[in-house]
């Protein structure tokens, strides 16, 4: 079989996806690399027989654009018909997505004073709401039942990923730290004691004593005689935990997120005591451990 005639025309397209006639001989189409290298086509190419030019498929953007139309079927899914069987064989999508099997991706709460939250429609007319930024939370001391409106302040420690801590992302069980000030204020309304006074050195405290011997005098004969006497008998049933009275001396304490930031809009929880409190205690002491391990 021998070449085509010389004099036949070919149909080139160009890097901008129109058509138009090229004089290169039909048999130089079995020798890309002298038409490469002699013609200077390299924003263009030749067309295969029996296709045409211009059409979305067919549009050429250049060596690195593709011509592959774009899925329709983009989107975070949870049904298993796009996943495989047990067996690795792959399993045919033989119906379209649902709405009751889509994913939504995380919040993934920061903290930040820019409070952000947004109102999410879901399945039922109901409604969620998407916390993405807070640095607020009502925060609950169990063993004296208050509950405080705080700031958060920090993120120290988390149990699933040690890079939520460092995003400083605010997630359920996250281990933070939050403002002392509201449980200070009112563990001296309830008590009449003042917690967390930072110890100075000997000479200023004797010099501070003398000068304030007078002060506790007026403030008692401020106060009535009943509420003295129900403060001492609040007095009597009084205890508070060494690590939470040292932790109210940095006016810092750790707490623990309770709520879901990402599905209810709040980061509340709780301020951590006991066993609980020294578990994780130990584990960020640890993990400061290891840290400066590193750096050395």
């Amino acid at each position: 079989m021998g070449y085509p005639s010389p004099d036949l025309m070919t149909t080139l397209i160009d890097g901008s996806g129109s058509t138009r006639p090229s004089p290169i001989p039909v048999q130089l189409q079995f020798l890309p690399g002298l038409i490469r290298r002699d013609s200077g086509l390299r924003a263009g190419r030749v067309l295969e027989r029996g296709e045409r030019g211009g059409g979305r498929r067919q549009k050429y953007r250049g060596e690195r654009g593709s011509c592959l139309p774009r899925p329709d079927n983009m989107g975070i899914s949870r049904d298993s018909m796009h996943k495989r069987r047990a067996t690795g064989g792959k399993k045919k999508a033989w119906r379209k997505k649902r709405k009751y099997e889509l994913g939504r991706q995380p919040a993934n709460t920061k903290l930040s004073s820019n409070k952000t939250v947004r109102r999410v429609r879901v399945r039922g007319g109901n409604v969620k709401w998407r916390a993405l930024r807070l640095d607020h939370g009502n925060y609950s001391w169990g063993s004296e039942a208050v509950t405080r409106k705080t700031r958060i302040l920090d993120v120290v420690y988390n149990a699933s990923n040690n890079e939520l801590v460092r995003t400083q992302t605010l997630v359920k069980s996250a281990i933070i730290q939050v403002d002392a000030a509201p449980f200070k204020q009112w563990y001296l309304q309830h008590y009449g004691v003042e917690i967390g006074r930072k110890k100075k050195a000997s000479a200023a405290k004797k010099e501070a004593t003398e000068g304030q011997e007078a002060e506790p005098a007026t403030e008692e004969a401020n106060k009535s005689n009943h509420v003295t006497r129900k403060l001492e008998k609040r007095q009597q049933g009084r205890k508070l935990d060494p690590h939470i009275e040292e932790q109210f001396s940095s006016g810092r304490l750790l707490a623990c997120i309770s709520s879901r930031p990402g599905q209810c809009g709040r980061a509340d929880g709780y301020i951590l005591e006991g066993k609980e409190l020294e578990f994780y205690m130990k584990k960020i002491q640890r993990k400061k451990g290891k840290g400066a391990g590193g750096a050395a």
